[in-house]
């Protein structure tokens, strides 16, 4: 862990929360841990694709695939916790019913038909992992992603509505705009230990990850999109290190800023942490961040040569110092 220097009343972890989904969550659960203990991800539950997507269908559950990674990401650094996180991301093969299914979505689907409570089924997962923190899903019901998209069309500027976050990934139009769809009428509910997350954090992040399937939903939950607003928690956003294709083709880092405000032109953030070597037009993004009462901090994220994945403890050093220089000093 990057040491940590508590002092007189500030001397409990840091509260951290993490909002997101797939990869990019898990990487910025893997930069946190190295700050503070108290982790808590909170994790979208839109996806139809893959295993998840399979569960979903044919259970009707929650979809468990991003769950099962940040419960990975989280798991205890000991032998017994690198097992199950080994365990959980294993993948059936072969061509019968299995094949594909990784072994955690099959348990937590288990665990959910046995216990019904998300909530207490990735506690109980939690307890088995030895996780050094906590994951809850963004809502206790599936979603599905219903977004606009122009250029599907001989009119370019028409506008075509998709659903399913598969479809919106990977759709070769251009994505104006994303909703919410709950199985039942009204909009969708959050998870209330999610909601208390957010309101009692020292920190949220939002992002990295698919901007418009993985970060932008947690703002279209209503109750979840209150306490993001209302939070006393340092707020920050961790931009991608390049643009998804599909979702985000073309996309410059000072455009993800603009979509996030569209979606959310109540949220105003403390600090937005991208790459230096994958921002074009620095001046751009700083004037972006502004925007959103932010200050853009520029550093070298990567992972050794691969300009398309963080590497944690290199996010974790500018967290920290983002951290630094939003008023908790003493707490990183």
């Amino acid at each position: 862990m990057i040491p940590v220097q508590p002092s007189g009343a500030h001397d409990k972890p840091l509260r951290a929360v993490a909002l997101g989904g797939g990869h990019g969550l898990q990487a910025t659960l893997r930069a946190l841990r190295l700050l503070t203990p108290d982790v808590t991800a909170v994790v979208t539950v839109a996806d139809d694709g893959g295993s998840s997507g399979r569960l979903r269908r044919e259970l009707g559950l929650l979809p468990p695939g991003d769950l099962r990674k940040a419960l990975a990401a989280l798991a205890a650094e000991d032998d017994a916790g690198r097992m199950w996180s080994e365990v959980f991301q294993h993948r059936f093969g072969g061509n019968g019913a299995l094949a594909g299914h990784a072994v955690g979505n099959l348990l937590i689907a288990g665990l959910l038909e046995t216990l019904g409570d998300p909530v207490a089924v990735l506690d109980e997962v939690a307890r088995l992992m030895g996780l050094r923190g906590r994951v809850l899903p963004m809502c206790n019901v599936p979603l599905d992603i219903e977004a606009d998209v122009t250029g599907l069309d001989e009119d370019v500027t028409a506008v075509r509505r998709i659903r399913g976050q598969v479809a919106v990934a990977t759709t070769p139009g251009q994505v104006q705009r994303i909703r919410l769809r709950a199985d039942r009428n009204g909009p969708p509910a959050a998870c209330p230990q999610a909601v208390r997350a957010v309101l009692d954090a020292d920190v949220v992040l939002l992002g990295p990850g698919s901007w418009f399937t993985s970060v932008l939903p947690h703002l279209l939950v209503p109750e979840l999109h209150e306490a993001l607003v209302d939070t006393a928690a340092c707020k920050v956003v961790v931009l991608n290190l390049v643009p998804q294709p599909g979702e985000t083709a073309g996309f410059s880092p000072e455009r993800h800023l603009d979509v996030l405000c569209q979606h959310a032109p109540r949220l105003r953030v403390d600090a937005v942490i991208a790459d230096g070597d994958s921002v074009p037009t620095p001046e751009r993004l700083r004037t972006a961040a502004a925007s959103l009462g932010a200050t853009a901090h520029l550093s070298t994220v990567t992972a050794g040569g691969a300009a398309d994945r963080h590497d944690p403890a290199a996010l974790a050093l500018s967290l920290r110092d983002a951290l630094q220089l939003h008023g908790l000093h003493d707490r990183v």
